[in-house]
């Protein structure tokens, strides 16, 4: 082979091994096999959300909620297998300050919440959930998992 076939052989390879890509890793969620679509998860999230309630009967809404509510905020929070809220942040938000507030302070007050089932647990010995509250515009809320059909006219 000439000299000139090997250089055109090798800058073919160099080619080829420089436009590789390698996605970057991202460490995997793991969720357990049991959490997904599960009457248990869906068991136990409604005994949080009645913790919530029960625990804050104050801020809670009766009745129906109105047609246009006034804040939406999404919470994601972390309990350990005894039922306490490891961490908790807003997920989604409309940017309403006092109902991101309400909505972490109504959570940390429920805590401990119901010890979640063993075969719910990651790894970790613990369960990544989400919940929204839905605000009326007087600062009383509902949570979706126990939510009364909203209003549909605006009154």
């Amino acid at each position: 082979m000439s000299g000139w076939a090997k250089a055109l052989l090798m800058a073919m390879a160099f080619a080829v091994t420089a436009c590789t890509f390698t996605p970057p890793t991202r460490p995997a969620l793991t969720i357990p096999p049991a959490a997904i679509n599960s009457a248990t998860l869906d068991q136990y999230r409604d005994a949080v959300a009645r913790r919530i309630i029960e625990r804050n009967p104050s801020y809670v809404l009766r009745g129906t909620p109105q047609a246009m509510l006034r804040s939406l905020v999404v919470v994601s929070f972390t309990v350990d297998r005894n039922g306490r809220v490891l961490d908790s942040s807003v997920y989604r938000t409309n940017g309403d300050d006092e109902a991101e507030s309400t909505a972490l302070a109504t959570l940390r007050r429920a805590s401990p919440l119901p010890q979640p089932p063993g075969k719910l647990l990651d790894g970790r010995g613990q369960l990544e959930l989400f919940e929204d509250w839905l605000f009326n515009d007087d600062g009383k809320f509902q949570l979706r998992e126990l939510a009364s059909p909203q209003a549909q006219t605006i009154d």
